[in-house]
């Protein structure tokens, strides 16, 4: 009896997969933006706006203080503005954080199949144990890297890197779940595939997204679990580019 070539071949391991926290497995952006509207308003700047906030995410809270302490002209050590919006993230956080239920049930599938699995976020790491601890994800997620962590948030690659490191995994047999464009651009640059799920429906053209392998337009709504790992795990994907379209 002759044995095949594809019989004797060694069943590849599963793919690691790195997940974005903020706007893709939960929906923790109306925290962050009540969070900062408070810290700036105790500095007087009282016309800080959704609209306003939605330009930072998928930035590190950090970059994003940074911004807005010279866009506003705030006379405040920067440091002094982090913890006063990291107090109060996790306040709000403890209290409620929703997580996305297909991400959910994505998250517990892939973890029974044996994929590797960490979070690479531009928030503090207490900010993400927080979450995690919060909302009962952590059992799955063991492997952690914060902005913080790290030389450069997103767009660099950095945190990525230092995920599929922790992960003994290299970059290239990674995926990245990610709901904004800097985070698409870091696993580019990453040399990693992405499945893009836009949280903010006015980014949907931002060319960043170009690059994502499994790009679902409609955002949250039309992503699922079933889908999403079909994408990951099937053969032959690299470098194809798919619209979620087929359930």
């Amino acid at each position: 009896m002759s044995i095949s070539a594809d019989a004797t071949r060694p069943a590849a391991s599963p793919a690691p997969v790195i997940f974005d926290l903020d706007g893709t497995l939960v929906d923790s952006e109306p925290n962050y933006y009540e969070a900062g509207r408070g810290v700036l308003a105790r500095y007087g700047v009282t016309d800080f706006t959704w609209e306003d906030h939605t330009r930072f995410i998928g930035i590190g809270t950090r970059e994003t203080l940074e911004t807005l302490k010279r866009e506003y002209g705030i006379d405040a050590p920067l440091d002094e503005l982090l913890a006063g919006k990291n107090r109060a993230y996790l306040e709000l956080a403890r209290a409620h954080t929703e997580v996305f239920p297909e991400m959910r049930a994505f998250v517990e599938r892939l973890h029974t199949a044996g994929h590797p699995l960490a979070v690479a976020s531009g928030s503090s790491r207490s900010a993400i144990e927080t979450v995690l601890a919060a909302t009962g994800l952590d059992a799955w997620l063991p492997v952690l890297v914060s902005a913080e962590e790290v030389a450069q948030g997103k767009p660099a690659p950095d945190v990525f890197l230092e995920a599929a490191r922790r992960l003994g995994a290299a970059p290239e047999t990674c995926v990245v779940l990610e709901d904004a464009p800097p985070g698409a651009e870091a696993a580019r640059r990453a040399g990693m595939r992405c499945v893009a799920v836009p949280y903010v429906p006015e980014t949907v053209a931002d060319p960043a997204f170009g690059s994502a392998g499994l790009f679902l337009p409609g955002g949250q709504k039309e992503f699922t679990a079933e889908a999403a790992y079909r994408w990951v795990t099937k053969d032959g994907n690299e470098g194809r580019r798919d619209r979620g379209d087929e359930r």
